[in-house]
């Protein structure tokens, strides 16, 4: 079987057109920041998705925060009482992108979780809504053991969620 240059290069055109359009159709700069019924956010790959981290802890100390996925590594970074830290990505193709992040403070010990993972935060059939913006507040809700994602439509209380400092 032979192939002439004329299909090889059609095909590859097709299948860079067609990442191309994923990429710039996912990316949805008037969408709402998170929307239980948002419909092309979750379902494709390459979404774009934007993390908040606010620290909110009860004894206004500096968040320390170091957040990592298999391909990103951010290093340490200090939060002052009441900022904020983010940063973007895409979803990969695969959909498994996951970033865990370690959280310590001054009396407040040493935590980590799992700030961000397709199929809670980027799942249309999950148990929770899909986000494009993922805002987290640490040391609001309970007594430093939970990290809550923030639902900002003003309907909904904040899903709250233990440490995941298991193995």
């Amino acid at each position: 079987m032979t192939f002439n240059n004329k299909s090889h290069f059609l095909m590859l055109f097709m299948i860079f057109s067609t990442l191309i359009f994923f990429v710039y159709a996912l990316d949805f700069p008037n969408a709402p920041a998170e929307s239980p019924s948002s419909g092309a956010d979750g379902f494709l790959p390459l979404a774009k998705k934007h993390v908040v981290i606010r620290n909110v802890i009860k004894n206004r100390e500096i968040l320390n925060v170091h957040c990592r996925s298999s391909e990103h590594d951010f290093g340490m970074v200090h939060i002052p009482w009441n900022g904020t830290w983010d940063f973007s990505f895409h979803v990969n193709f695969w959909k498994n992108t996951k970033f865990r992040c370690h959280f310590t403070w001054y009396n407040g010990g040493s935590h980590y979780f799992n700030i961000f993972k397709v199929y809670r935060d980027d799942n249309p059939d999950g148990r929770f809504p899909v986000c494009k913006e993922c805002i987290w507040e640490v040391g609001k809700y309970g007594d430093n053991g939970h990290i809550c994602r923030i639902v900002r439509d003003g309907r909904h209380l904040p899903y709250c969620f233990k440490w995941e400092d298991g193995p």
